[in-house]
């Protein structure tokens, strides 16, 4: 943990990672997990633990997201961190399992949101351009 503005150590919310990891190498694996605590460190938040699922057949109530609703009961944890939606299984599965943290009082915290989840970005053929006291428009092509 590093030292915030009051330069003391503050515990940041804690979270739990889950990774759905079916035929994923051992690398791959590694950069998920530093991804999540990069995730984490950026955000002031604690990593406590990465439960992990390996089986593509694993159902909405896989022993790793049994022990993951587990740990969610304890005192002080803030949620469940992911590296996207898809972590948690198919759609389906993913709805459900979403539901379950979200009873649990958890939240569900993805490091990369869906294309979906992101709001649409207006699109048109000119853009806008801020500078100190102007505006203007320029065409696509400029």
């Amino acid at each position: 943990m590093e030292p915030l503005t009051e330069h003391r150590l503050v515990s940041g919310p804690i979270v739990y990672g889950f990774l759905r990891l079916v035929r994923v190498s051992e690398a791959r694996q590694e950069a998920l997990v530093a991804s999540l605590a990069e995730y984490c460190r950026s955000h002031e938040l604690e990593l406590s633990g990465v439960f992990t699922e390996r089986e593509a057949s694993a159902g909405p109530g896989s022993a790793a997201f049994t022990g993951l609703l587990d740990v969610l009961a304890l005192p002080d944890v803030y949620g469940v961190l992911a590296p996207a939606a898809s972590h948690l299984g198919p759609k389906a599965i993913a709805a459900e399992r979403g539901r379950r943290i979200e009873a649990a009082g958890s939240r569900l915290l993805l490091v990369r949101r869906s294309h979906l989840a992101c709001p649409p970005i207006a699109s048109s053929t000119a853009a806008r351009r801020h500078s100190p006291g102007t505006t203007r428009l320029l065409d696509a092509e400029s």
